[in-house]
């Protein structure tokens, strides 16, 4: 257990959380997290109380949804905010450059490059929401207005 703790994406994660609020902590799971069903599960929580960390590429640029685990990101939508034809889902090796972080456990905070960050409005609906920590293991738990504040992001209608 402790190993995950350990990882060098968790501890990053975690110190970006820490640094934010030091009563935020990561909370290591026994089953993955990897999907938003599994964490729901894990966790006893709604899958909209889930928090979807995706990135996709806009151009050459790169943008982080943070997302409700129950509903899916509006690549249309997106394309209109950006003002950017050419928008899709990030590949593996692009996600692990950017964030830090491997597809599973991309944590909403944290990461190697600077990235916008849009964040659902769904979101609001849950007094309590679930993101990842750098591991499709480790989550932690944080509010909407924390979460925003946390990430600098910008609450906006993504998702379809």
């Amino acid at each position: 257990m402790n190993s995950i703790l350990s990882k060098e994406p968790v501890k990053r994660a975690e110190k970006s959380i820490k640094e934010f609020d030091s009563n935020l902590s990561v909370i290591v799971l026994e089953q993955t997290a990897r999907t938003a069903n599994d964490a729901a599960t894990a966790l006893g929580c709604k899958v909209g109380a889930i928090v979807k960390s995706l990135l996709f590429k806009a151009g050459e640029n790169f943008v982080l949804c943070l997302v409700s685990g129950d509903k899916r990101c509006s690549l249309s939508k997106l394309k209109k905010i950006l003002n950017e034809k050419d928008v899709s889902m990030a590949n593996p090796e692009d996600v692990k450059r950017v964030t830090g972080y491997t597809i599973g456990g991309v944590s909403p905070t944290g990461h190697l490059i600077k990235t916008k960050i849009y964040i659902d409005e769904n979101l609001k609906n849950f007094r309590s929401i679930f993101a990842a920590a750098g591991h499709p293991n480790a989550v932690f738990e944080i509010d909407f207005e924390n979460l925003r504040e946390l990430t600098s992001g910008t609450t906006k209608e993504i998702t379809e």
